[in-house]
């Protein structure tokens, strides 16, 4: 398994990194486009509509977002929409998180499939204009949730007794929801100094929530996004356990699914941008 692990991990790396560091954003927003399909199609899979349906949804939620990116959205986005996925995530995570497992195959499937198509469009919109924000925003952003995820792995580890929410996530608990914040301030330290020293190609996440809110708005900002990006893993596993599923799919061996990897990103991304664009 650590073997397969470390065979995908190496691969992704060889398609990701030409494409996030190349001069011009779009092969990275292709690349994400194409992962944002396969997301799409694993959506439709554990919500009841898999086969020739899963593939048509997969292909919807590519149309969806490379229409906004050939109108020209990208960039230019109407801030009304992150102020939507907010809405979403903040009121529509907590009530599906507060229901449980046992009710949402009790959600319409039409509804379901509606939810994860916004969802997945804000997503990719989201992620395509923070590249085109700079690298050091994009970066920024996802190093948020990958702080937040490591952190919160050891100190649930280390310190972990009260369970968070054990009927859709037994292994993850408060002590690691608090840990994972604190790694998440301590890398926006780091990230300000390094900011400081004027080698990015623009700002990060860290420094612009400092310029437009100061240190308390930094804070706050940095809580708020660490706790989302717990809503949006918890939200997915809450998702996959519905259906008796261990992961999304297995397109990536040893890493389960597309969903698995960018489940705490779908809240983040739009979010982030939501509290640097208001």
């Amino acid at each position: 398994m650590l073997k397969q692990r470390v065979i995908t991990a190496l691969l992704l790396m060889a398609v990701l990194l030409p494409a996030l560091f190349a001069s011009a954003p779009w092969p990275f927003m292709a690349l994400t486009l194409v992962m944002i399909g396969a997301a799409g199609w694993e959506w439709s899979r554990l919500n009841h509509a898999p086969g020739v349906a899963a593939l048509a949804f997969g292909a919807l939620v590519v149309a969806g977002a490379g229409v906004a990116w050939w109108l020209g959205w990208v960039g230019h986005s109407p801030a009304g929409l992150w102020w939507l996925a907010m809405l979403v995530w903040v009121l529509g995570g907590a009530w599906v998180l507060r229901r449980g497992v046992a009710a949402w195959p009790t959600v319409p499937r039409g509804l379901r499939l509606v939810a994860g198509l916004l969802l997945l469009w804000l997503a990719w919109l989201a992620i395509a204009e923070a590249r085109l924000r700079g690298l050091n925003f994009l970066l920024s952003t996802f190093c948020l949730v990958w702080a937040a995820d490591i952190a919160a792995y050891f100190g649930g580890r280390a310190f972990g007794r009260r369970k968070l929410a054990p009927a859709i996530s037994p292994g993850k608990s408060w002590a690691g929801v608090y840990s994972g914040m604190i790694g998440v301030l301590l890398v926006a330290a780091l990230w300000m100094a390094f900011d400081q020293r004027g080698l990015a190609d623009g700002p990060s996440l860290y420094t612009l929530l400092w310029q437009r809110s100061g240190p308390l708005g930094l804070v706050i900002g940095c809580l708020f996004l660490s706790a989302l990006s717990v809503v949006g893993d918890l939200f997915e596993s809450l998702v996959k356990r519905a259906v008796g599923a261990k992961d999304s799919s297995a397109l990536l061996p040893g890493h389960g699914g597309v969903l698995d990897r960018i489940d705490a990103l779908l809240p983040v991304c739009p979010l982030a941008l939501a509290l640097v664009c208001a």
